[in-house]
């Protein structure tokens, strides 16, 4: 059976070196958007084509005499 002094001295340090390498890639993640520039193209690519205002509804929305379609009979 292990000393639990060693065992807690271990311990730290497996949680010290988590520590260090978080930091490390929260450095390198600051070092990385620093380098992008932003709005490269001009335009944002989760809007792009997006037309303003209201959209045109699906055809199987639209009725029939709005298309210039002639309606159909209703039967008895």
């Amino acid at each position: 059976m292990a000393n639990p002094s060693i065992q807690k001295r271990q311990k730290e340090r497996e949680r010290q070196d988590r520590q260090k390498a978080k930091e490390e890639k929260r450095k390198q993640r600051k070092e990385e958007k620093a380098a992008r520039v932003p709005g490269e193209d001009g335009e944002d690519p989760d809007i792009a084509g997006i037309v303003p205002g209201p959209q045109p509804l699906p055809d199987e929305l639209i009725l029939p005499e709005e298309r210039g379609e002639p309606r159909e009979e209703q039967r008895p």
